[in-house]
């Protein structure tokens, strides 16, 4: 069999099989500009139609397993890398081979992110992968239609770790809170369309979208600004809060919508949702650095900038925190990829933030007496 034919010219066309890549010609998909506040005004379904959607959410077969997921991505690698502008509307032509005998999806991909989409930062851009449904029955795509993609920014080994030390927070998060985003770590065979060379195979991770997590509550992802912690359920901003405190991430903001979803239902309650860890101390990745105002020297520094509680109730969170603590620990040992040094630096790292937790002094001082009195973060 032919593997691929060869491709020439801006509009070069290259068949795999019977399905045809534009190799260096991506089309636009134009985003409408669309007002947060417009979800706040749509009609509800009925509770039926609500309970459907979350069963189908929670069961989407990409998230059943948490084993890295080995496919191949071919695309013309070279021009998506050189995609950098925030929110590109290029989409580029790409087919998804989940193994031998298996017939490719056809899919494409855009360039999305922020600081690792910056060419200075990753020489791989993160991506966002688009299905069709048709094509996608029986495979652990299923029912999805778009799903971020982290990829391993830098083609070298400890940039590669990086993905695996990204993915477990989400798995701690998971642990502690009862709506949290899935991830899905995948094992990738990425080559280029033009000529079917290998270029690198590598580690990276789908995130669940926004959409199914909503699902997932019978609620709505909103993306308002300005929300108060007054306006955010208690105890969710409580597991997010101490959450970020555990793994030194300060790279957050519920005023700003950074790094977090906001989840309304129904009756108008509202539940933060955090993702992206990269710039955590506990992914301590080298580019990691902690915003100048708040007075920390080093991200592996923890400050907690959640609303200001009483011990009881803070009580409940912290006692998610130690009832999950063994199997927190144990996540780091559930990756036999991930480097000896760094899981016995992260355990360590963890190991600190149980200290904290388990005494009722330090416990006081950490997120009593250092609240956040502004009301919002």
């Amino acid at each position: 069999m032919t593997r691929m034919a060869k491709c020439s010219g801006l509009l070069a066309v290259c068949v795999l099989g019977t399905h045809v890549l534009h190799a260096q010609a991506p089309t636009q998909k134009p985003k409408a500009p669309r007002s947060p506040y417009l979800k706040l005004a749509e009609s509800w379904p009925d509770a039926e139609t609500l309970q459907q959607r979350r069963v189908e959410a929670e069961a989407r077969p990409l998230f059943a397993s948490h084993e890295p997921l080995a496919f191949t991505l071919k695309a013309d690698f070279k021009a998506i890398n050189k995609d950098r502008s925030e929110g590109s509307p290029n989409r580029f032509p790409a087919t998804l081979s989940l193994g031998a005998g298996a017939k490719p999806l056809v899919v494409t991909l855009g360039t999305r992110g922020h600081f690792r989409l910056r060419q200075a930062s990753c020489s791989w851009a993160p991506l966002r992968v688009e299905f069709s449904k048709k094509g996608t029955a029986g495979t652990p795509f299923e029912d999805q239609s778009s799903l971020k993609l982290v990829t391993h920014c830098r083609d070298n080994d400890d940039f590669e770790q990086h993905v695996l030390r990204e993915y477990l927070p989400y798995r701690i998060f998971g642990l502690v809170a009862p709506l949290a985003f899935r991830a899905r770590l995948a094992r990738i065979n990425y080559e280029d369309v033009a000529t079917g060379k290998p270029l690198t195979t590598r580690y990276g991770m789908f995130i669940e979208n926004d959409d199914d997590v909503a699902r997932r509550a019978e609620a709505r992802s909103i993306d308002i600004p300005r929300v108060p912690f007054k306006d955010l359920e208690a105890e969710s901003l409580n597991l997010m809060m101490l959450f970020e405190y555990m793994i030194g991430n300060t790279d957050v903001s519920i005023v700003k919508v950074h790094n977090v979803k906001l989840m309304v239902n129904q009756a108008r309650v509202i539940r933060p949702v955090p993702y992206d860890f990269d710039f955590s101390g506990l992914v301590d990745t080298p580019y990691a650095n902690p915003d100048r105002r708040l007075g920390i020297a080093s991200v592996t520094e923890r400050l907690y900038r959640g609303p200001c509680r009483t011990e009881a109730e803070l009580g409940p969170a912290l006692a998610r925190f130690r009832e999950q603590k063994a199997a927190v620990l144990a996540l780091y040992d559930s990756l036999p990829d991930l480097t000896p040094s760094y899981r016995k630096r992260a355990r360590s790292y963890l190991e600190e933030f149980y200290s904290t937790i388990e005494s009722k002094d330090r416990a006081k001082k950490a997120f009593i007496d250092g609240c956040e009195h502004g009301g919002g973060m």
